[in-house]
């Protein structure tokens, strides 16, 4: 089909969708059916490589309606529920090859640093200073009657919210950095693994494992998790600035916002998560360590399982 072709057939359903979301999104259209036409159209327009001006003038629409659509949703009751029983596992799985990526940028270098700093004692001080290692080393000194870090009060609510600040703020950082054509990203997630990893290693080689190992494994199943989704979807930025393909860098850079935050609201909520089990769960020493190592253990199974399986049969159905 030529193009003139194709505007003739599809135009008019373009300018009734245009009118009808500048006045305001009044009854009389069916919004979701149109916007899943109106995808449909745009990828055949770039497929068959039509003219910029057409392609552009399509995103445009798409990105209105994509807008429309997600802010009839939210009024849903079952929004939320529908996004975390399929919605954020499933965009997980489509972005799996950023998700993928980040992890290799995130583990490795924590696997190089973590077996460095456990076989030379020095290593560890190219990452941090002494007075830090002193410090990471003292929060998991089996005397402690609190692990983790030390606290103002003995308020476990006022940790909670110091780390819900802190975790969020690191992966926020890492995938805004994905701005930079996924630079950003990419240094965020090398130096949080190099960090993390020399962590890892300085305090195995003390022998501190029987606090520190059952004190990680439960909230860094979320934690670590999120780091390396937070990643991915910031790559998933940085690749719309280096390859925009047929678009204009700046609606491409919004496209892939489109997608990168399907994975971002889910990483947040993780994050709170995961702040939760540092301040109730991980820094308690009522607990013993069969016990936090297996209710670790069944954690990262459980994270496994739901971003393996869960929505697989939600193919047809969601916003």
């Amino acid at each position: 089909m030529k193009q003139n072709d194709f505007e003739n057939k599809y135009g008019e359903s373009w300018q009734q969708l245009e009118q009808w979301l500048k006045r305001g999104g009044d009854a009389g259209l069916d919004l979701p059916a149109a916007y899943r036409s109106l995808c449909q159209q745009l990828a055949v327009a770039v497929e068959r490589q039509y003219t910029n001006r057409l392609i552009d003038r399509l995103n445009q629409l798409v990105m209105a309606a994509h807008h429309r659509v997600y802010q009839q949703q939210t009024l849903r009751k079952n929004t939320w529920l529908w996004y975390l029983s399929a919605g954020f596992p499933r965009a997980i799985r489509e972005q799996a090859r950023y998700v993928w990526l980040a992890t290799a940028l995130f583990v490795l270098p924590a696997l190089v640093l973590g077996l460095g700093s456990y076989w030379n004692d020095a290593l560890i001080y190219a990452v941090m200073t002494p007075e830090q290692v002193m410090q990471f080393e003292s929060m998991y000194d089996p005397a402690n009657r609190v692990l983790g870090r030390e606290r103002g009060s003995d308020s476990d609510l006022m940790m909670f919210g110091f780390y819900i600040k802190n975790n969020i703020g690191i992966a926020f950082r890492t995938f805004a950095g994905g701005i930079l054509f996924g630079l950003g990203s990419i240094f965020f997630l090398v130096f949080n693994g190099v960090y993390l990893g020399a962590v890892f290693g300085q305090i195995t080689r003390v022998g501190f494992v029987s606090t520190f190992y059952p004190f990680v494994i439960g909230h860094g199943a979320f934690e670590l998790t999120a780091i390396v989704f937070a990643g991915a979807a910031g790559l998933r930025l940085g690749q719309s600035l280096i390859d925009p393909g047929r678009h204009r860098r700046l609606v491409a850079l919004r496209l892939a916002g489109v997608e990168a935050m399907k994975i971002m609201y889910g990483t947040f909520a993780m994050l709170v998560i995961a702040a939760f089990l540092e301040a109730f769960w991980s820094s308690s020493t009522q607990l013993g360590i069969g016990i936090k190592l297996g209710v670790g253990a069944a954690l990262w199974l459980l994270v496994i399982a739901y971003f393996a399986l869960a929505g697989r049969g939600e193919a047809n159905r969601g916003p």
